[in-house]
């Protein structure tokens, strides 16, 4: 039985995704070569590892066993590379983030550049999870770090401070709302809004608060991030939540207006988290570390 990293690097993207096609697509292989892998893997073991539906995979208990050992298998590797790299320029880090849309479109471009400037020989895979999912991830070994809102319980993974997001209500400059302080979410649940792209975690959030009072919202409009949903809310095609930093960036060039969003849920702590800061290897940890600084 021989399985190489490859093998393992497929198997834990499968599992993770749910899906052999988004699985072969994250490791950059042809669907038909990803299959032929698991089918090796599985023939080698005498067992199958994945349980195929009519809405995916999923590991069987054979493939949860495998996914912990490769788990730590591509720890040692990465944290082997990390110790190398100074003695082996060839060797490239790879660092798998998850955060939240605020986090991915706000704050990280500003805080990886640098980062990526600095260190050439790493590589991060950046990728946008509801806060929940990313807890799910990183606990089960499928993402190195994570950055969360603190509306999620992030059980025993270890947390540090990242930054703080504050979700705001905006208008067209000259609408009615823009003239009020503040609103409570129930008071505009009902009107039009722009929304994010289906699989953003932040419009996942907010649909979720729509159905908490019992509402769907009503999206016009879907746009792939906060300028597009403020330049849309500008010519009137209905309103829109966004990070505040969004909101008061954009005011600068659009026709906007800024209200206040009067939900305890609207203020939100975001966190980094990661299984065991110290089992990182030595390029991730540094990574968390220029996060907290920056």
């Amino acid at each position: 039985m021989r399985f190489d990293l490859m093998d393992l690097r497929l198997f834990l993207s499968i599992a993770d995704s749910g899906s052999i096609t988004q699985g072969a697509e994250r490791v950059h292989l042809a669907l038909a070569s990803a299959s032929a892998r698991i089918r090796g893997m599985e023939e080698a073991l005498g067992v199958a590892l994945l349980a195929r539906g009519r809405r995916g995979v999923r590991p069987t208990p054979a493939g949860q066993a495998l996914v912990h050992h490769a788990r730590l298998m591509m720890e040692q590797h990465e944290r082997m590379k990390g110790e190398l790299g100074a003695y082996a320029r060839g060797l490239k880090g790879h660092v798998r983030l998850l955060c939240n849309t605020a986090a991915m479109s706000e704050f990280l471009p500003d805080a990886l550049g640098p980062y990526l400037a600095a260190h050439p020989n790493i590589d991060i895979d950046l990728e946008e999870r509801p806060s929940y999912q990313i807890v799910q991830a990183v606990a089960q070994g499928l993402a190195d770090l994570g950055i969360v809102a603190d509306t999620v319980d992030p059980g025993a993974l270890e947390t540090f401070p990242f930054r703080v997001d504050r979700l705001v209500v905006v208008v067209p400059r000259r609408h009615a709302l823009a003239r009020r302080r503040q609103l409570a979410f129930r008071d505009i649940v009902d009107r039009d809004f722009v929304g994010l792209s289906p699989g953003s975690a932040l419009q996942e959030h907010l649909g979720d608060h729509a159905a908490r009072a019992g509402r769907a919202l009503k999206l016009r409009v879907r746009v792939g991030g906060f300028d597009a949903v403020c330049r849309m809310v500008e010519h009137g095609s209905g309103i829109g939540i966004v990070p505040e930093t969004a909101a008061r960036r954009c005011r600068r060039a659009m026709a906007v207006g800024i209200v206040k969003l009067a939900e305890p849920w609207a203020l939100r702590h975001l966190t980094l988290c990661v299984r065991r800061l110290e089992a990182l290897p030595a390029h991730a940890q540094q990574l968390v570390q220029h996060l907290r600084a920056h």
